[in-house]
């Protein structure tokens, strides 16, 4: 008999424990406090109302992303392809049925992307053409069914062997997915999709290695991404784990910033690897899962057949119940990946202690990739994954009072 209880409980039980692991790892040595400094006196008012329109526009065609997502997968859930969990095999149909529900759920917000994309193009963002971008979809889309097969398979297996405690062995295997896409994403996933070039030899890498062995960084190996053949946007990201840890750099970035502001990006990445910052990430999944599944799994039990609970037909309820507690996970995660982003600033500043091409590049890269320096509280809660433009100046400007202080005192 299912208790009445088990959901509301799973549920809190679950963002509470997120919190708590939130708490537990957020960075102590995060620098100083931002000073509190204002839009105007680094962005001009054209720049900073282009900025918020094109932010407000995607938001909500974002919302609307999601919302159709999820709508196609109440649709699923209410009316299964039933073909497909006939399947004389319980684990192929549900394989099918996984990789069904996720190209339905892929698609279906395909017209508000399109949408979003053009958005991006009339303000100088997207480079790529339709034909280019048609074959991304594609190309991610057949990922993403490979993946929902695979877990779909699995799923079944799972429930034939646990019964209503599948979700233990799942949230095993949701850690080891991550860990395994950690690891092998950079030489499996990435390349699928942009062409990395090892960084040639020159200034820049003399400075990259250089800023790696004043760290004290194993740096892995750097690489140029040819982000340009789709965007103007620059960015910079750290990946891979033991082998397969690199530092990558938009080719967008080299190109168009200079060689203290390149270097201040990766110093901040450097930062990143210092701290370990992708394996504690999966510690913290490691922690999370097993609560999170088990209220997607309560939920699930609601949502799904109540003469088949388990095995095929009850897939497109699970993956609605994950799509469901997914995002409300993901809000409390933002908080430790805002103060793990402020830390990685932190060293960077340390590390380059020059204040002022970091404030140069966060006004530049903004300006460059149409973002919005200081978004509504709210905006910044639920999304922001680092913190805003004016709170990194901030803080290099907080950095820089510190510094000059301290050559005062000498």
């Amino acid at each position: 008999m299912r208790s009445p209880w088990r959901l509301p409980i799973a549920l809190v039980t679950a963002l509470v424990v997120a919190e708590a692991a939130v708490v537990v790892m957020r960075p102590r040595d995060r620098g100083p406090d931002p000073l509190p400094v204002r839009a105007r006196a680094y962005f001009s008012p054209t720049e900073i109302e282009r900025a918020e329109d094109f932010r407000t526009g995607q938001i909500w065609l974002g919302v609307g992303q999601m919302a159709l997502g999820i709508g196609a997968l109440v649709v699923m859930v209410r009316r299964p392809p039933r073909r497909l969990m006939a399947l004389p095999r319980p684990v192929v149909a549900g394989a099918a049925t996984a990789a069904a529900v996720a190209v339905v759920a892929g698609l279906a917000p395909l017209p508000l992307r399109a949408i979003a994309r053009e958005r991006a193009k009339d303000v100088g963002l997207v480079t790529q053409d339709w034909v280019g971008w048609v074959g991304d979809v594609v190309k991610s889309e057949a990922i993403s069914a490979a993946f929902a097969g695979a877990g779909g398979a699995l799923l079944v297996v799972a429930m034939r062997r646990a019964g209503r405690r599948w979700w233990v062995p799942g949230a095993v295997l949701l850690v080891a997915f991550g860990a395994v896409t950690v690891y092998a994403g950079p030489v499996v996933l990435d390349p699928v999709f942009n062409k990395f070039t090892p960084l040639p030899q020159g200034e820049l890498r003399r400075d990259v290695l250089d800023l790696a062995d004043r760290a004290g960084v194993d740096v892995g190996q750097v690489y140029e991404m040819d982000a340009s053949r789709r965007t103007t946007a620059a960015n910079a990201y750290v990946n891979g784990i033991g082998r397969t840890k690199r530092v990558v750099l938009f080719d967008t970035l080299i190109k168009d910033f200079t060689p203290a502001e390149t270097g201040f990006v990766v110093a901040h990445e450097l930062g990143h690897v210092h701290y370990h910052d992708l394996r504690n990430g999966l510690i913290w999944l490691a922690v999370v899962a097993p609560f999170g599944v088990w209220a997607a799994a309560a939920l699930a039990e609601r949502l799904a057949p109540r003469d088949a609970p388990l095995g095929p037909r009850a897939v497109p309820a699970v993956a609605l119940s994950i799509a469901l507690v997914m995002p409300p996970v993901a809000w409390i995660s933002n908080q430790l990946s805002r103060d793990v982003e402020r830390r990685a600033d932190a060293f960077a500043l340390a590390l380059t202690r020059e204040p002022a091409p970091f404030v140069d590049f966060e006004r530049r890269i903004t300006v460059q990739n149409v973002s919005d320096p200081d978004p509504p509280g709210v905006v910044q809660a639920l999304f922001g994954t680092h913190p805003t433009t004016l709170q990194r100046i901030g803080q290099a400007e907080a950095f820089a009072r510190e510094a000059d202080r301290s050559a005062e005192v000498r």
